[in-house]
């Protein structure tokens, strides 16, 4: 029977890999990266302060280069239908994202798979970069250190219930599952309130300027 101890000395054994690919896996994702990190540094696979280096660090590679990117498609596909598309889906979630730019940034970091695209539309729209990095930066050192500690609960969960590697895996599979259905859920909420909170406030608004 193998135990978790063989996936520490295959991390272990591996730690460049895994560093660079936590930097990848943030420039390109977040959740899943950062949960399954708190779960390789609770078992003592990696260390928890390199792998908050290279998190933070990609986090920062992803913000910038989203951002310009954003701006970069502005000046070369202005009209291009997929802002169409991009402006539909920041907009349903954050509809006041033109008015209240900072706090939409800043809890668009929490919307799993809404954040890589509110990036790209803050560089489309050109919002104010200080305004833009200091949203991100709030909410990144919540957001970073929120999952890992997710990750550690959820390796300890785990390890209460067994030490063998495909049931510890299994259950925290399932944890990351249960995670991902109820940020979801969470989220649509949140946009469809947000939507009707919007359209509620418009129409008031429109009706008593006539």
């Amino acid at each position: 029977m193998h135990t978790v101890q063989i996936l520490n000395h295959l991390v272990g054994s591996h730690q460049v890999l895994a560093y660079l690919i936590i930097f990848l896996g943030l420039v390109f994702e977040g959740e899943i990266v950062l949960i399954t990190t708190g779960v390789l540094a609770s078992l003592g696979a990696l260390d928890f302060w390199w792998a908050l280096f290279f998190i933070l660090s990609g986090g920062v590679v992803k913000t910038l280069c989203g951002y310009y990117l954003g701006g970069l498609l502005h000046k070369k596909f202005n009209s291009h239908s997929f802002f169409l598309y991009l402006e539909r889906r920041v907009l349903f979630f954050m509809p006041r994202f033109k008015q209240k730019p900072f706090w939409s940034i800043f809890i668009s970091k929490f919307v799993m798979g809404i954040n890589y695209l509110v990036i790209i539309f803050s560089g489309y729209h050109k919002i104010n970069f200080k305004t833009f990095l200091k949203a991100e930066f709030l909410s990144t050192i919540i957001w970073a250190p929120s999952l890992l500690t997710l990750g550690y609960f959820f390796s300890q969960t785990a390890l209460s219930y067994t030490k063998e590697i495909s049931r510890f895996s299994f259950i925290v599979f399932v944890l990351v599952i249960v995670f991902l259905l109820f940020d979801k859920v969470m989220a649509s909420f949140y946009g469809i309130f947000e939507y009707f909170k919007n359209g509620f406030n418009g129409n008031h608004g429109n009706d008593e300027n006539k």
